[in-house]
């Protein structure tokens, strides 16, 4: 079997995030494997324990999202590839790039995060699935393959939902999939010895126009700095009206 896991590196969910300039900024800041991502490359590595097969973690970013998947790597997984190309802008672009690598490949089963932790749009798998043509599961909370089928329990808001789907297919884990395991020393050594390869737009035979960016950001700030707490004097009568006052005439919520 043949599994393939989308991964992103991002901010630490520890870090203070600091915006300069319209930005955020980067200047000392850890960078991880997407916690969603994490449950992600556990679940391909689990389901090749189980039925055998080889595992590539795949990732579109910057050069140093080469330690994420090294940390991937260490994990379990067999190979790496990092396509790394400053003209991919936006998850258009990387929806593009990974959708040219993986047409190219066998795939039996895709694995990615229900969503990044920093732009949170939760849009390139399902952009990814729509290009190749193959079924989407997302949210999934368990997994199981049997055969050319897979049966995938999801989360519906509170709720679960149980979708069989053929093979290949492509799904994306939510919280309580698995608890993912850590590197270990040996895992780690190997990790070194395992193949890893970077691609550009050229190796994949994509152009700039093919991955010109569909978005734009206009602006980028922190949310406003939370107002102390206010307490209302009076009767409850008194109290109700002056809440009413405040919402309309000072937080404009009426």
């Amino acid at each position: 079997m043949n599994l393939f896991v989308l991964m992103k590196q991002t901010f630490d969910t520890e870090e203070k995030i600091v915006v300069q300039g319209g930005a955020v900024a980067e200047d000392g800041v850890k960078f991880v494997v997407n916690p969603y991502d994490e449950y992600a490359v556990e679940e391909a590595i689990r389901q090749k324990e189980r039925h055998g097969g080889t595992v590539t973690v795949v990732s579109v970013g910057p050069e140093r999202a080469a330690e994420a998947l090294r940390t991937a790597l260490a994990m379990g997984a067999d190979e790496a590839v990092l396509i790394a190309d400053d003209r991919i802008a936006d998850e258009y672009g990387v929806s593009r790039a990974l959708a040219a690598y993986l047409g190219a490949q066998a795939c039996d089963v895709v694995l990615g995060g229900n969503f990044s932790v920093d732009s949170g749009a939760g849009q390139v798998a399902v952009r990814v699935a729509h290009l190749l043509g193959l079924p989407h599961v997302a949210s999934v909370t368990k997994l199981e393959i049997q055969g050319g089928r897979a049966v995938a329990e999801r989360d519906a808001e509170g709720d679960t939902e149980t979708l069989e789907v053929a093979l290949p297919a492509l799904f994306t884990a939510q919280q309580g999939l698995n608890e993912p395991r850590y590197p270990s020393l040996p895992g780690i050594m190997k990790a070194k010895k395992k193949p890893f390869r970077q691609l550009g737009l050229d190796d994949l035979g994509l152009t700039e126009d093919d991955v010109a960016a569909r978005t734009a950001r206009d602006s980028l700030s922190l949310p406003p700095e939370r107002k102390a707490g206010r307490l209302l004097a009076g009767d409850p009568a008194g109290q109700a009206a002056e809440l009413v006052r405040l919402l309309r005439d000072e937080a404009k919520a009426l």
